[in-house]
């Protein structure tokens, strides 16, 4: 069954290349066999593949966002945005030493939207990073990175800006409702890890071990705060997909795991596991305020599932 998401993917990627002339269009697209530019997942500024959005006219940057806004669900779309807003807060912050710049983002397509049956595309930059690969009109969504410096911005101690609250907040609700005994074995070290175990590699050894607390022991009050945690990162993306992720997930044996204090403030991180799927959350640079979100799946991340199904159909 055709996916309507993949229509409108199409069309919104058809728009962007049709804003662009012929040597931007060169910059911006890729062979879908070139593994190293579409296995690619780097949330760090850094050079990448594809086109600069600051080098683009005022019509591509707008096509660049809307293609972004298709593939996001409302609420994160208003994360993304918040996300690349914040690199004029932190450039700021910095003293404007590094020249960091909202439009330091790029915009980058793999195959041909048009004639293809198997194409995708990926908008990246400092904390923001979202792939999608579409195959046979079915879309696979992964990976899906939001990272936010600062984290929260404050006045009088009242957030002005926390794109990565709910993220936050859900995380700590789900470890404060779990007993005593399934809290000791959810918290699986002390101290958090620097950063997202699954870092920038473009494949994932799941899973990630510890494992932490599993879904089955937990009583109903922490179970539901569990699958709303989950649903959180789901909910990035559009309302039917989301819907068809969770139906994937049903049923497959959930774990979470914590690092770090308990108390807000200090450095944490935790993650949920289950079949396919990886969400990761770190707080852990700049004293507690530089957030690293991710939703993963390990087996099927650029479009692996997909396209091992479309090859098995084809032979």
């Amino acid at each position: 069954m055709k996916d309507p998401l993949a229509n409108q993917l199409r069309a919104a990627t058809a728009e962007l290349l049709a804003a662009l002339d012929e040597p931007e269009r060169d910059r911006a697209t890729h062979r879908f066999d070139d593994l190293t530019a579409r296995h690619w997942l780097e949330y760090r500024p850094r050079p990448r593949p594809g086109i600069c959005l600051v080098d683009l006219g005022r019509s591509a940057r707008k096509a660049t966002h809307r293609l972004l806004a298709t593939a996001l669900s409302p609420s994160a779309y208003a994360q993304a945005v918040t996300i690349i807003g914040l690199e004029e807060i932190l450039d700021r912050a910095e003293g404007w030493r590094r020249g960091r710049h909202s439009d330091d983002y790029w915009v980058a397509v793999f195959g041909d939207p048009i004639h293809d049956d198997a194409w995708g595309w990926r908008v990246e930059g400092h904390h923001l990073s979202v792939s999608m690969t579409i195959v046979a009109d079915q879309v696979s969504p992964a990976p899906v990175f939001f990272g936010a410096n600062p984290a929260a911005v404050r006045w009088g101690g009242r957030p002005v800006t926390r794109p990565l609250g709910p993220e936050e907040d859900l995380g700590r609700a789900l470890l404060d409702a779990l007993s005593p005994q399934d809290r000791a074995a959810a918290i699986v070290a002390d101290t958090a890890p620097t950063d997202i175990v699954s870092a920038t590699r473009p494949r994932v050894d799941a899973p990630v071990a510890p494992l932490g607390v599993s879904a089955d022991r937990l009583g109903p009050t922490a179970r539901a705060m569990l699958d709303q945690l989950v649903a959180l990162y789901l909910d990035r993306l559009p309302s039917e997909l989301a819907i068809r992720e969770a139906r994937r997930l049903a049923g497959s044996p959930l774990h979470f795991a914590w690092a770090g204090p308990t108390w807000p403030g200090q450095r944490h991180y935790y993650r949920v596991q289950g079949d396919d799927l990886l969400i990761e959350y770190d707080n852990t640079a700049d004293e507690g305020n530089h957030a690293h979100t991710v939703l993963r799946r390990p087996t099927s991340d650029f479009g692996a599932d997909l396209l091992a199904a479309h090859r098995r159909a084809s032979h």
